[in-house]
């Protein structure tokens, strides 16, 4: 990367990504305490779980293919200059786009292998992650407006994904200040989706929880939960008022002597 021309802006850009990362790195926690003290995973969207990891995975792989390898490093700089750098279950639909997502990755993988084009096959990896972003919130925040509630959801991860969106697009447009450019945005449309969407839906989110379902935090009882309740055998009326009463005489008499 070329010096910077401000030194206030580089160390502001330093924070806003040191931000970023603890933001998105403690995200999933709060989430998975909520889980474990409720004993029960209702409330949260599975195909919001799969289709975000599959997300973060193909975001990962770009990341780390940009920071560890010299090669994707080097057609980087070639095309974009050196001065920039940057009872639930799963529908069938989540599944099948987790499975065209990986499946697409793998043949992109064998058609960039010839010509190792690197930089075109984490490019790739880059735009998925993008397009998944538009994707895998929204079935939390359909299975929200239909339970008319947010409970099962942890607001503490949805504030963290929020504030690692804002930081993340924070620092894109203090280097963009710094260096009088704006290649970085088009040369990393995934960074750039990624914060603005994650920031779009979030906000949905929160304020579904603040605003529209404030007082509402049991949500409304699906048809699975009230058949968790039912007892394995129902006994006929006749026969529950026969037991009934058997065990009432059983406490009060007496045991004969």
């Amino acid at each position: 990367m070329v010096p910077w021309k401000s030194f206030p802006l580089e160390v502001t850009y330093q924070v806003f990504g040191w931000l970023a990362f603890l933001s998105w790195a403690v995200a999933g926690y709060p989430q998975i305490i909520l889980n474990f003290r409720r004993k029960s995973v209702v409330g949260l969207s599975l195909d919001f779980a799969l289709l975000n990891l599959t997300k973060q995975c193909s975001y990962l792989i770009y990341n780390a293919s940009l920071y560890f390898s010299p090669v994707v490093q080097k057609q980087y700089f070639e095309r974009y200059g050196y001065g920039q750098r940057g009872n639930q279950k799963f529908s069938y639909y989540s599944i099948a786009i987790a499975v065209v997502v990986w499946f697409s990755g793998a043949v992109c993988f064998f058609i960039a292998l010839p010509s190792q084009s690197w930089l075109w096959l984490v490019s790739i990896f880059n735009l998925i992650q993008g397009i998944m972003s538009l994707v895998n919130y929204f079935p939390q925040t359909f299975l929200n407006f239909s339970r008319k509630s947010t409970n099962g959801l942890s607001i503490g991860t949805i504030l963290l994904d929020f504030s690692g969106g804002v930081f993340n697009y924070s620092q894109m447009v203090v280097q963009s200040i710094d260096q009088d450019s704006w290649v970085n945005f088009h040369g990393n449309i995934g960074k750039v989706l990624i914060s603005l969407v994650t920031i779009f839906y979030d906000s949905i989110l929160i304020c579904q929880h603040y605003v529209l379902y404030p007082d509402n935090k049991k949500g409304l009882p699906s048809k699975s939960s009230e058949e968790i309740r039912q007892p394995l055998i129902c006994a006929s009326p006749i026969d529950q008022e026969q037991i009934n009463d058997s065990v009432i005489s059983s406490h009060q008499s007496p045991p004969e002597v």
